[in-house]
């Protein structure tokens, strides 16, 4: 039986490279995003791609897709937690209340729905059990200048797997977290170019193929629940990240 999945922000980037991996491999993968043509493309008119176009921060669009996705199906078997946002940088001072609660609200609120709502079904499905994995960044570790609202809610992420992971352990529910650095999508494009260092210089980070990410989180995936990569860190080499400079 084929082996099924979900992606939060699966219109782009992370989401939409991951997405094709996984139908690469044989999985029915359903496309979680708000803009319907971006999952469309995604899944390339794929057999097993299931398009679900909902905004992770409402929880009834969300429990809605959710529920779409398992009657499709009749069993969800892994959701990857990925949809998120990012600010430019600017020191906290400079960062308005509105962009920091904008960016919490799909960050956080979004990841808690997301998991919430799968954590449900994935506890209450026959056979019981199921697999979470969120996707941190290695800002959940160390910070980026300029970069309070964002780190902050990474920071959370971790704490959401680490309590998943409690929760999940009586309903055989795993929950795992990548932490990515520096994968080439187009949030990232700008690496290549120059972006601000802690000392106040501009300079070109290394940047990673982010099929290194999809290949990553398919490993993850496909470990039998008895296993768990808890907390995964998949970054360019050469990437400032141990000390960021």
């Amino acid at each position: 039986m084929n082996k099924s999945i979900i992606i939060t922000g699966g219109g782009g980037g992370v989401g939409r490279a991951t997405a094709r991996h996984f139908l690469a491999n044989g999985w029915h993968v359903g496309l979680v995003g708000r803009r319907a043509d971006a999952l469309e493309e995604t899944a390339d008119k794929h057999d097993h791609a299931l398009i679900i176009p909902c905004d992770v921060t409402d929880e009834a669009q969300v429990n809605r897709a959710f529920n779409d996705a398992y009657e499709a199906w009749g069993h969800l078997d892994v959701l990857f937690n990925n949809a998120g946002v990012s600010l430019a940088g600017a020191p906290i001072d400079e960062v308005s209340v509105s962009d920091w609660r904008n960016l919490f609200d799909t960050n956080v609120n979004g990841s808690f729905i997301s998991a919430r709502a799968a954590f449900g079904i994935m506890r209450k499905q026959s056979p019981q059990g199921g697999r979470i994995i969120n996707n941190g960044s290695v800002s959940a570790h160390v910070p980026r200048w300029g970069s309070a609202p964002y780190t902050a809610s990474k920071h959370a992420i971790t704490g959401l797997t680490r309590s998943i992971s409690l929760d999940g352990r009586r309903f055989n529910i795993a929950c795992g977290q990548i932490d990515i650095g520096n994968a080439l999508t187009d949030m990232a494009r700008k690496m290549t170019k120059g972006v601000p260092q802690a000392d106040g210089s501009i300079a070109v980070e290394s940047v990673m193929d982010v099929s290194h990410v999809a290949s990553s989180v398919l490993h993850m995936a496909e470990l039998p629940l008895e296993a768990n990569v808890q907390f995964m860190t998949v970054m360019a080499t050469d990437m400032p990240f141990i000390g960021r400079g």
